[in-house]
């Protein structure tokens, strides 16, 4: 299977001062992340709030995103949610419309504990898109799924045909890059932590990655790549070091689905408000989200 190189964009979900998703934004939103560098969208997930849309709005995003890309550009489904039948229906809806691939995290409830439960809960929707590529998103922060991803590739090799690889948004560098090696590269390992990209790249790894912070800060971060790629290690330190800047400012914020969201406004994006139970930003807040990122001087570095 092709493995993906450069940086794939985790976009947020457009929505309406009612909380009704904006699917006539995502146009001019496909338009500001490709001019950035990225040269995709795994939509629908974290960052999207995707647990808390109905199935037909996930599929409505998927069928805006498909109409609005540019060509090249690839646009992945997330398809994971607490009932495996509706994850099947989104797998098979992804592949009707021509998306280039499906991906799905483990279900917060019912916790997934053993390997083989999350196997089989992957294996059922992989099923449903068979001519896509399958990536599994283990985020185990968001649904307690703390599993040796190493034991799932070894549990999962030649048993879903196909399984392409792992989105990894997880703090160990240690089993990223021992999932990495595993049989010699067999699987596509995307980088999922905008924070430690550099240290993945000088592993060997991190060719490709899936990032939340590149809705607004993908200029950076896909200039570590490039710095990387022409041997100029001190610009990459320092953009590595700019991008957690960036974070150290989110965290103030409610992290990125929240605060994150709320600097697509102050870039000249508005998408909206997050759906509860989120606490979205308040004007006050957001004063001063602008003061902390002008203090950064974010805005003669943030995306276009």
């Amino acid at each position: 299977m092709e493995k993906i190189k450069g940086l794939i964009d985790a976009p947020f979900t457009p929505m309406h001062p009612d909380g009704e998703v904006n699917y006539a934004v995502i146009p001019e939103y496909a338009a500001l992340l490709a001019r950035n560098g990225l040269k995709g969208v795994f939509i629908n997930g974290s960052s999207g709030e995707g647990y808390m849309l109905t199935e037909e709005e996930r599929k409505l995003l998927a069928e805006a995103w498909m109409a609005a890309v540019p060509e090249g550009f690839k646009v992945i489904v997330h398809v994971g949610s607490t009932c495996v039948k509706s994850s099947r229906r989104l797998a098979e809806h992804a592949q009707q419309i021509g998306a280039w691939g499906i991906g799905a995290m483990a279900p917060p409830f019912p916790k997934v504990g053993r390997i083989e439960e999350l196997v089989k809960y992957c294996e059922e929707i992989a099923a449903g898109a068979p001519n896509l590529p399958f990536y599994f998103y283990h985020i185990p922060a968001f649904n307690g799924a703390y599993l040796s991803m190493y034991d799932f590739l070894r549990a999962v090799d030649g048993r879903i045909p196909n399984f392409a690889g792992i989105k990894y948004t997880f703090e160990s560098l240690y089993e990223y890059n021992r999932c990495r090696r595993y049989q010699g590269g067999k699987f596509d390992m995307l980088h999922g932590q905008d924070e430690t990209i550099l240290p993945c790249l000088a592993m060997g790894g991190a060719q490709g990655g899936i990032g939340g912070t590149t809705n607004y800060n993908g200029r950076c971060l896909t200039g570590i790549l490039e710095a990387w790629e022409q041997g100029d290690l001190e610009r990459a330190r320092a953009l590595q070091n700019y991008a957690q800047d960036v974070i150290d400012v989110i965290c103030h914020f409610r992290g990125n689905i929240v605060g994150g969201k709320r600097i697509m406004k102050l870039i000249g994006l508005d998408l909206g408000p997050n759906r509860t139970p989120f606490q979205n930003v308040t004007d006050e807040e957001e004063a001063r989200l602008r003061e902390e990122l002008e203090a950064i001087d974010f805005f003669n570095h943030c995306n276009k």
